[in-house]
């Protein structure tokens, strides 16, 4: 019973947040006067059209290109962040060049990637997921640092290797730590996803929106973003099921 109240609660809250963001929409319009920013039964009524169109094919694409960069950024930063927050004397070694080399602006490298790898998919994939490696990079080798030492000299105590260390102790320590910075990352993965696609491309959100712009076609521009906003929201409602299912004991 607890737990459907919990759930009414939530979608409760759900429902105010959208009408709270819809009446400020409105108010905006209504004050502004302007077809740059359409009444939000006008850009609703231009997403359900445009769905219909060619806003579901671009959508697909930029969900491709988010998914596979947080996904290729995370299988690379995890095993590492872990291995030099447990290894003092690897770290020792690698920090200078990771505090080097993290705030550099990675967005700065577009031009270069465009120009190896061209204007489609892998320039834009190896942008998003170099920025958001560091990222969860950073974050999980924080965790791995600060993981209590007593849980560590217990599994040695009871004979467990290095091996053992990192699934049963290391790893589900920092997934917390890992989620959050993939909850982080999401929205600078969105950002950097619609400054690549607004460059040199034909696909994707981003060009999408650009597109409608140049042609003032605001309502299906407005239709465009909010496709991206419901993007976005999908995949950090993803991000937080996960974290319910992989990290439970957080929840009991």
């Amino acid at each position: 019973m607890q737990q459907a109240f919990k759930k009414a609660e939530k979608a409760l809250a759900f429902l105010a947040s959208v009408a709270i963001l819809l009446l400020l929409w409105w108010l905006l319009s209504l004050g502004l006067k302007s077809p740059a920013v359409p009444l939000p039964l006008d850009a609703g009524q231009s997403l359900l059209q445009s769905l219909r169109g060619e806003l579901l094919l671009h959508l697909g694409v930029s969900l491709y290109r988010v998914l596979l960069s947080l996904l290729l950024a995370t299988l690379l930063a995890v095993p590492l962040g872990i291995l030099l927050g447990k290894d003092p004397v690897i770290d020792n070694k690698v920090a200078p060049l990771l505090y080097l080399t993290y705030p550099i602006p990675k967005v700065v490298f577009m031009p270069i990637f465009l120009i190896v790898l061209g204007i489609g998919d892998s320039s834009k994939i190896l942008l998003i997921t170099l920025i958001t490696f560091y990222q969860i990079l950073v974050t999980t080798r924080d965790a791995a640092k600060n993981m209590k030492k007593e849980y560590v000299s217990s599994m040695k105590s009871l004979g467990a290797s290095s091996w053992d260390l990192y699934r049963h102790v290391y790893l589900p320590g920092c997934l917390p730590a890992i989620l959050t910075s993939l909850r982080l990352g999401l929205g600078t993965a969105l950002a950097v996803l619609f400054l690549a696609e607004t460059y040199a491309t034909q696909t994707g959100i981003g060009f999408f929106i650009m597109d409608c712009l140049s042609r003032m076609n605001y309502e299906e521009m407005f239709a465009g973003i909010i496709a991206m906003g419901l993007m976005g929201f999908f995949l950090y409602v993803l991000l937080d099921q996960a974290e319910k299912f992989l990290c439970s004991w957080i929840h009991l």
